[in-house]
């Protein structure tokens, strides 16, 4: 008996995993990528980049509470409507706020001209 023989395949039946299945495991349950990197000179701290990969399907991600790329405008076509939507309604609201101040304002008495100050 040889050692491949005693230890089930993980994979498949012929030894070999494919990139579909690993890509399909990987997908299905998540993986998380974390680190840090620190510049520092004479124990000063210069820089510090935090690194956190995750992934994962789409599925997997909403379940953990990942949704980001939702409300992202240039990800969603829905979440640009809602901010254009937005952006209109605030402009508005404005506008309406200046026509309100611009009615309420004393109208200015204008300089007579020269033929009404002679007349």
């Amino acid at each position: 008996m040889t050692t491949a023989q005693r230890f089930p395949d993980p994979y498949g039946h012929d030894g070999s995993a494919n990139l579909a299945d690993i890509l399909e495991r990987v997908l299905d349950k998540g993986i998380v990528i974390a680190g840090d990197i620190r510049i520092n000179l004479l124990d000063i701290e210069l820089l510090t980049i935090k690194l956190r990969l995750i992934v994962a399907s789409v599925d997997k991600a909403k379940e953990m509470g990942i949704d980001w790329w939702e409300s992202d405008p240039e990800l969603s076509s829905r979440a640009s409507r809602d901010q254009l939507t937005r952006e209109n309604a605030e402009l508005r609201a404005h506008v309406a706020e200046l026509e309100r101040g611009r009615e309420h304002e004393p109208a200015r008495a204008r300089e007579p001209t020269e033929e009404e100050a002679q007349g």
